[in-house]
């Protein structure tokens, strides 16, 4: 059991929580597969939880491509300093923001005020992202907008 994710539930209450839906076990990774988390699919029926995707919810398909930030993190995306590329090279930065813009809105719909996402991802990564295809510190682009909106998030890896 993660006690750390249980006080983090616990601090949210009733408060909606967004949540990376890949964490929950659906298949919105670019991969089509889940990184479903146990201990947070086990709160799913106890906790007000919002899944989403930000790169499905900006158009993108599943499976896709694996994208990646080029040019700095997802807060240089957000201030148009830095791109998003697929590995075929396609500038997909537009889906990403669309995304990010999608969450950020469903946010202030529901009233969330804490989020849960997966590290590492050019959309939820917090800690880490993916620059050029390594993993580097730095925000995605949704975790960039959410954190710009004060939304506490709580990082699985």
């Amino acid at each position: 059991m993660n006690q750390a994710l249980d006080d983090f539930l616990t601090k949210a209450g009733d408060s909606p929580v967004l949540v990376s839906a890949c964490l929950l076990g659906l298949a919105t990774r670019y991969d089509g597969d889940s990184k479903a988390d146990a201990d947070m699919v086990a709160h799913a029926a106890s906790v007000r939880l919002i899944p989403v995707c930000p790169e499905q919810l900006g158009g993108l398909s599943t499976p896709r491509p694996k994208s990646s930030l080029s040019g700095g993190d997802g807060s240089k995306v957000l201030t148009a300093s830095a791109k998003v590329k697929s590995e075929s090279g396609k500038d997909v930065t537009e889906n990403f923001l669309r995304g990010a813009r999608v969450v950020a809105a469903l946010a202030k719909i529901t009233g969330a005020r804490f989020a849960i996402l997966k590290d590492k991802s050019p959309s939820c990564g917090v800690t880490k992202t993916n620059i050029d295809f390594q993993t580097a510190d730095g925000p995605g682009v949704a975790a960039a907008v959410l954190k710009s909106l004060k939304i506490e998030i709580f990082v699985l890896p």
